[in-house]
């Protein structure tokens, strides 16, 4: 997957400006796919000049000038195409992770604070991502809207990014509680 593919899906529900996908972007997608601003708009400019998306200007009164971007039809095509290519596993990357596999050897301390604050984090994104699924569902219990709502996509993709961050969360609490008890003994 690339960037380019996160950004057209992204923009499948509705124009946005680039500083509009970039807050989509940061609710959103990036449960599973990061991108910094600067990057969301270089890849927005490389879009529109390979046809896979089009922009229009909007001026405004008390604002600057505009760019809004939608999907074209040739981009429709790009996305069909990259949904029906295989998808590589997935894989963690993470440098926590890295400390924690070293705490044998070096200060335990620190990397309890790490994944206490890492747990905070992941808390704090539960709710985001609670309050984004409650909006999509609206006055529809989680397995009514699975089975009937729209949109579904970005629904699961939050859905996941929830559970990832649930998952995060519970085994950060109970390596820091692990270690704090070890380092006791």
């Amino acid at each position: 997957m690339s960037l380019r593919h996160a950004v057209l899906a992204a923009l499948l529900s509705g124009e946005y400006s680039g500083y509009e996908l970039a807050k989509a972007f940061d609710v959103g997608v990036a449960n599973f796919w990061y991108a910094r601003p600067q990057q969301l708009y270089l890849e927005l400019s490389k879009l529109e000049k390979d046809g896979l998306i089009s922009g229009r200007e909007v001026v405004q009164r008390t604002r600057p000038t505009k760019r809004l971007f939608m999907v074209t039809d040739a981009g429709l095509a790009e996305l069909a195409d990259f949904a029906a290519a295989a998808s590589k596993p997935s894989f963690i990357r993470d440098d926590l992770l890295v400390k924690v596999q070293a705490v044998d050897h070096v200060d335990a301390a620190p990397v309890i604070a790490q994944l206490e604050q890492r747990a905070a984090a992941a808390t704090a994104k539960v709710e985001i991502l609670d309050k984004i699924l409650r909006r999509y569902r609206g006055d529809l219990d989680e397995e009514t809207y699975l089975r009937h709502g729209s949109p579904i996509g970005p629904y699961l993709t939050c859905l996941r990014g929830r559970r990832f961050e649930q998952e995060h969360h519970d085994w950060c609490v109970r390596a820091a509680e692990l270690l704090r008890d070890r380092s006791l003994v």
